[in-house]
């Protein structure tokens, strides 16, 4: 194959090809008697008749082709809008086929085909995006256009007769009460990092030797495993209810919300004082001695130079957090803090895996909604190139 050739084919669109075509050979779909036996694997080609099974195979097809081009960005994210298309096509048809003949507590989920190609159409379109860097705007229409597209699906009942949608069906208001427990949990405790942090990065950016004392302290709570941090945390705050007044009545105890979300900030201090240090330090010094020159003080020097151009570093540690507490929030499900954790820790118990994934899914989709809109903040605050002089 000549350079010339080469050049015009995607590398990660030929990955992802060979990719998709191992994924064809494995079970697209599964069935099972009930909600806890293991599924029996059904081929794409065998989830129903021709006119169900064959426009989703072609389009699955015509997906990793348009995925193949690599001068074609439009078009490979066209390949990955329509891979993904053909996987709810196929799922949502297939469901409905394999539920015909079977018996009233029969269940059919997506299997490792259906789940590889989802995420392997996910990774086409982040590719294609990579490649067409559109711009904060753009960026914000599609993550909006996408969540109005899956809420759409969702509620058009496409889906409704999947294992994790009668998950769902069956756990509503609980769905809705854990869903709000785990926007408190990460949002909450992002605020309180806050808070404490910005100040905080402050006075260590103004004073190195308080700098030398508080990141290596920070850096080692970072180390602290996650599950070890909320075991900590209990007799901690078992100890202040029970000594403290008033302590009960503010929703201090030893299990439940409390040490979940005192743990939660405990790992979030870390990324926002070094980012509000780092923040801070990469102000450029011209920009720094002509606020000075200008005669501004100390206050306004830091609210109208340092701040404004630190402040893409200061919201890149916000994500970091952001995203690092929507995730380690679904283990305050063990110690009763609720949240999408709850429903994943019930599901191991019950062997059920739909109804891990019934808290496991939205906690994804909740990290990447989040990771992209800070992601778009973050380069809407960015300076513009004569910000610094």
């Amino acid at each position: 194959m000549s350079p010339q050739t080469e050049s015009r084919i995607s590398a990660p669109g030929a990955l992802f090809a060979v990719i998709g075509c191992a994924l064809l050979l494995s079970p697209f779909m599964s069935i099972a008697e009930n909600r806890i036996v293991a599924g029996r694997g059904v081929q794409a080609w065998d989830l129903g008749p021709a006119a169900v099974t064959w426009p989703g195979l072609a389009a699955l097809i015509a997906g990793l082709a348009l995925a193949l081009p690599a001068r074609l960005p439009w078009g490979r994210l066209a390949g990955g809008l329509i891979g993904l298309g053909a996987v709810a096509w196929l799922v949502s048809r297939g469901a409905a086929v394999l539920l015909e003949d079977a018996g009233n507590y029969a269940r059919t989920s997506p299997a490792a085909g259906a789940w590889g190609f989802l995420v392997l159409y996910l990774l086409v379109v982040a590719d294609a995006l990579s490649q067409l860097r559109p711009g904060p705007g753009l960026r914000a229409a599609l993550l909006a256009g996408a969540l109005a597209l899956l809420a759409a699906l969702l509620l058009s009942g496409a889906f409704s007769e999947l294992s994790i949608a009668l998950e769902y069906g069956s756990r509503q208001a609980a769905f809705g009460d854990a869903f709000l427990r785990h926007l408190k949990l990460a949002f909450g405790s992002l605020g309180a990092a806050a808070v404490i942090g910005f100040p905080l990065g402050l006075l260590c950016h103004r004073r190195a030797p308080l700098r030398e004392a508080v990141l290596p302290v920070l850096s080692f709570m970072q180390t602290v495993p996650s599950l070890a941090m909320f075991g900590i945390m209990i007799p901690i705050l078992a100890w202040v209810a029970n000594t403290v007044p008033g302590a009960r009545a503010l929703g201090i105890a030893g299990i439940g919300f409390a040490p979940a979300f005192f743990a939660l900030v405990i790992y979030s201090l870390l990324p926002v004082v070094a980012n509000t240090v780092a923040g801070l330090r990469a102000v450029p010094p011209a920009a720094a001695e002509a606020a000075r020159g200008m005669g501004l003080s100390a206050g306004q020097r830091l609210w109208q130079v340092e701040i404004p151009l630190g402040l893409p570093v200061l919201l890149s540690g916000l994500r970091i957090v952001l995203v690092q507490n929507i995730g380690l929030a679904v283990i305050a499900g063990l110690i009763g803090g609720g949240g999408f954790g709850s429903f994943v820790f019930q599901g191991l118990n019950q062997t059920a895996t739909d109804l891990i994934l019934l808290g496991a899914l939205p906690t994804v989709l909740l990290a990447l909604v989040a990771a992209t809109a800070m992601d778009i903040l973050v380069d809407l605050v960015k300076p513009g190139p004569g910000s610094a002089a």
